[in-house]
């Protein structure tokens, strides 16, 4: 039997396309042995000089509006939290220190976009759905934050640069949108070495 490829998952609370991808992904995780893996998008996006669509209001309201039409059409149960953008890290820094897998990652985002609940507003509350003690602090030990760094700059190291994101084999594969990409890539590992794919990557500034 061959053995599953690896391939890495980023991924924050905070994105509700990271809620749709994990609902979406079973086919990926058939023919993908697929490490799931907190980072904090805030500090990606600073590390980048760029900004997440919440920070811009028209792009804003398309992005909600969007994955309101998106989860409908996938008849996905959605439902915002009372406010958003909200601080992400403390539910990040507990799914590193919890060592989160997949069955904790798709809990915390359904949490959040299921629910429509803020972990911030309801720790005791997230921590029990977690499977977590209800009185299971905020995660403040100094290793573990030093975790959450590092998960995002190995992201951006891959070529990390918005969530959700799977890098497999040096390639970053990032949005729900792309996981038919990532199937047919698995079909055709030599992709990007097609023509087609150099010429699209080699295209010179014109401004």
């Amino acid at each position: 039997m061959t053995s599953k490829k690896q391939a890495n998952f980023y991924f924050d609370v905070i994105s509700p396309f990271s809620y749709i991808y994990v609902k979406q992904c079973g086919s990926l995780a058939e023919q993908l042995n697929i490490q799931p893996i907190p980072i904090f998008l805030g500090g990606l996006l600073r590390s980048l000089n760029s900004k997440g669509p919440a920070e811009i209001p028209p792009k804003r309201i398309h992005t909600y509006q969007y994955c309101t039409w998106l989860a409908q059409s996938l008849r996905l149960p959605f439902r915002f939290p009372e406010t958003h953008p909200f601080p992400s890290v403390s539910a990040q820094r507990l799914l590193v220190q919890s060592r989160a897998d997949w069955k904790m990652v798709e809990r915390a985002l359904e949490f959040v976009w299921q629910h429509g609940r803020d972990p911030n507003s309801s720790w005791s509350d997230f921590c029990i759905y977690l499977g977590l003690p209800a009185q299971t602090a905020i995660p403040s030990d100094v290793a573990v934050k030093s975790a959450l760094i590092a998960n995002t700059e190995n992201a951006i190291a891959e070529g990390v640069f918005g969530v959700p994101a799977l890098t497999l084999d040096g390639h970053c594969f990032w949005g729900v949108d792309t996981i038919p990409w990532t199937l047919d890539y698995l079909k055709d590992p030599n992709m990007f070495h097609h023509d087609s794919y150099r010429h699209a990557a080699n295209i010179p500034f014109g401004i």
